[in-house]
């Protein structure tokens, strides 16, 4: 055992000595440098290739702005839109309902009109027939009335379309009695143009 370790430290000691003595003597590896790469020469058309990349990345934001500006611009004119259609509608709503107020009150005045019609045509026919009732007394008197100024006994009644003939001495008169406001007929006033241009013949029909 002793011998072991005597020839063990014997070993270890001549190994740090020869480490020692042939440190300095050995030759030194060099150290390598690191191979690099070759470099690659730049192409031309790679470089052109980069430029339209760059180009159609800068159309694309333009676009894309150009897009959301107007998607901006269709959403404020669709707001716009319902806003008017929404005016138009309370506005449309508005006006049915003045009209339909308009259109009841005229219903109600052209009511009122047709009423105040048929009343003044009735009180005008009403009118109408009594005129015609006093002038046909008037016709019946008329002889005896102050305004009279032939002699009842030679007026002849004829009612249509004069009322009386007088059958005077010296002539014979046509006479027609109105009242009131009442205007001669168009034949009366044929009758009396003719008599006043003394167009006034005399016939006498026998009869066998």
């Amino acid at each position: 055992m002793d011998i072991f370790l005597a020839l063990l430290f014997s070993g270890i000691l001549g190994g740090i000595i020869f480490y020692n003595v042939f440190e300095g003597k050995l030759p030194k590896k060099t150290q390598e440098k690191p191979i690099e790469p070759p470099k690659q020469q730049e192409n031309p058309l790679s470089k052109e290739i980069d430029k339209l990349i760059e180009k159609e990345k800068e159309k694309d934001i333009i676009h894309s702005t150009s897009v959301n500006t107007l998607t901006q611009e269709i959403t404020k004119l669709k707001e716009k839109q319902s806003e008017l259609l929404l005016t138009n509608k309370n506005w449309q709503t508005s006006y049915n309902q003045l009209n339909a107020e308009q259109l009841s009150k005229i219903g109600s005045l052209e009511n009122k009109i047709s009423e105040v019609s048929a009343e003044k045509q009735k009180v005008t026919s009403q009118k109408k027939s009594s005129e015609v009732r006093l002038g046909h007394i008037a016709e019946t008197l008329a002889p005896f009335l102050d305004q009279f100024e032939f002699d009842p006994e030679t007026c002849t009644f004829m009612g249509r379309p004069i009322d009386y003939i007088s059958f005077g001495d010296d002539e014979i008169t046509f006479i027609e009695v109105k009242s009131g406001k009442s205007q001669l007929s168009s034949k009366q006033r044929l009758i009396r143009d003719l008599v006043n241009d003394k167009k006034v013949a005399w016939k006498e029909v026998r009869i066998k």
